[in-house]
């Protein structure tokens, strides 16, 4: 195996851990581990949710203490490589640069006043615009990137676009705007009604778009689309999609939303998935990796014309944490991580190598059981036969020591998103562990089955 090259500098370097090896357990406690996982269960259990305990259960109780680079520690002393976090952690867990300009943001001034001028929004918002495509420099931050697409929609009515095409599949959030956008019923049923006048399309039917767009009234639609639906279980549009429907907003009069919250920033290995075909939407929305591991905090970007409504009043959308100076501390080094460690070609790098050795061992060792292996970049999803063979390979994986994620629309996909830091021994550890696991999963499904056709005994 040609190994990537080697990881590039800025994270502090530190010993590899073996996943699953004891580890000393970070910080005292007064509780054995075993006593700790009880504790935090029952915690969950009277004041969070006790079907959300009852998943950590299912993934061995395990309680998580601390992180650094690509790796998770848990309370009893066990490490995990993380290649989940939803494509949050493209830069690891508690990158140097991020926390330290955290750190001295919350030594100085943590919250605004929110009616005098700050200095980091705006340095945050012009490091932002520098790297988005060009014309997009006008900011609104927030806290989540569901928080962002109702930043979007609010804008685009603002312009008259009360008409919201969205796809099938497709994963915005869960606020009530986000939702009624989001394409998938499990989610939406409960909350009915949501907003009106919102349609799903096939995702990658260009041809569908513009057959909607060209029935309506030109002039009144907002579009908003992912440059890869990942929560749908990681799908990439024919080559080409993306283009053909930024053409048929444009000739409609259709404000284009591009929700980059999870593609962004490089998990694809290009800065934007917009990138991939030149596009430049009308409004772009960032979150998850702008967090830099530490900071929640999402935005929506647009071009000047667009974001009038909003650059004209002040107080027509905001929100209190909103720009908060230690959010934009962390966007900020974020950004200048990414940028100055190479950590865009660094994800394109590891995706070629990663992509095709999770499809060879998927296809080695779960023969039927596997329906495909796609992604680009960071972001892999591995589609087994039904959701629940894709439980069983993600419990596998984490028995051994390896965090990964199932697609919230789409229970049979396993998802990786992997941190763009990972070492050339990190990288082997999760190539040696998916094949264990799949190889686990093919073994306890082989037996499964020879039980199932063992013949019953004939009573005497």
């Amino acid at each position: 195996m040609t190994s990537p090259p080697a990881r590039t500098r800025g994270h502090t370097k530190t010993p590899t851990p073996v996943p699953g090896r004891q580890q000393r357990p970070p910080g005292d406690t007064d509780l054995s581990p075993e006593k700790t996982k009880t504790a935090v269960a029952a915690r969950y259990r009277a004041h969070l949710s006790p079907a959300r305990a009852t998943l950590g259960e299912l993934f061995g109780g395990l309680v998580e203490s601390s992180s650094s680079g690509a790796w998770v520690f848990t309370t009893d002393g066990r490490a995990l490589l993380n290649c989940g976090g939803y494509g949050v952690l493209l830069m690891g867990a508690r990158h140097p640069r991020v926390v330290r300009a955290v750190t001295e943001q919350i030594a100085t001034h943590p919250v605004a006043t929110r009616m005098l001028l700050e200095p980091r929004a705006g340095a945050a918002a012009e490091a932002l615009a520098a790297v988005t495509p060009p014309g997009l420099d006008h900011v609104h931050f927030a806290g989540s990137g569901a928080e962002a697409v109702e930043a979007a929609l609010k804008l685009a009515r603002c312009h008259g676009r009360t008409r919201v095409l969205a796809t099938h599949g497709g994963y915005h959030g869960k606020t009530m705007g986000a939702l009624s956008a989001t394409g998938n019923p499990m989610y939406r049923e409960p909350f009915l009604p949501l907003l009106p006048d919102f349609r799903h399309l096939p995702y990658g039917d260009a041809a569908a778009l513009e057959q909607e767009l060209a029935q309506g009234p030109a002039d009144t639609a907002c579009v908003i689309v992912e440059p890869v639906q990942a929560e749908a279980g990681v799908h990439l549009p024919p080559p080409g999609y993306l283009s053909e429907v930024a053409a048929s907003c444009r000739a409609h009069g259709a404000l284009l939303v591009l929700d980059e919250v999870q593609t962004g920033l490089g998990r694809l290995g290009t800065w934007w998935g917009a990138d991939r075909e030149g596009v430049v939407p009308d409004m772009l929305l960032v979150g998850k990796a702008l967090s830099g591991g530490v900071i929640p905090v999402s935005a929506m970007v647009a071009r000047q014309e667009v974001f009038q409504p909003f650059g004209s009043d002040p107080f027509v959308h905001t929100s209190t944490f909103s720009a908060a100076p230690v959010a934009m501390a962390a966007a900020e080094a974020a950004i200048a991580c990414i940028e100055e460690e190479g950590l865009v070609s660094r994800a394109k790098t590891l995706g070629s190598h990663l992509l095709p050795r999770i499809r060879q061992i998927a296809a080695e060792c779960l023969g039927e059981l596997l329906v495909e292996v796609r992604g680009a970049g960071l972001l892999i999803g591995v589609e087994l036969a039904e959701p629940g063979l894709t439980a069983e390979l993600l419990l596998e994986l984490i028995s051994r020591g390896v965090i990964a994620n199932h697609s919230l629309n789409s229970h049979a996909v396993l998802r990786f998103t992997p941190p763009a830091v990972l070492t050339d021994r990190d990288v082997d550890i999760l190539l040696t562990t998916f094949e264990q696991a799949c190889t686990a999963l093919s073994e306890s499904r082989r037996n499964a089955w020879k039980e199932e056709s063992r013949p019953c005994a004939v009573p005497s």
